[in-house]
């Protein structure tokens, strides 16, 4: 049996305010975990800020 949409935003809002889950439903936990995991690693990622910018614009509108 999949989550409904109305349990995957529960445990979503759970997951994200650092709420424990409450629940001992085996899929419900993976959903949780998975979502806790990928918080993790954006935490570990460097961010990135500003605007890429590239010398090489004046050229491109000169040709």
């Amino acid at each position: 049996m999949s989550l409904s949409s109305y349990r995957m935003q529960r445990i979503y809002l759970a997951a994200t305010m650092n709420y424990g889950l409450g629940s001992d439903d085996s899929e419900e936990l993976a959903y949780y975990n998975k979502i806790r995991k990928e918080m993790n690693d954006m935490k570990k990622d460097p961010i990135k800020k500003g605007i890429t910018f590239s010398w090489n614009i004046s050229e491109e509108i000169e040709k």
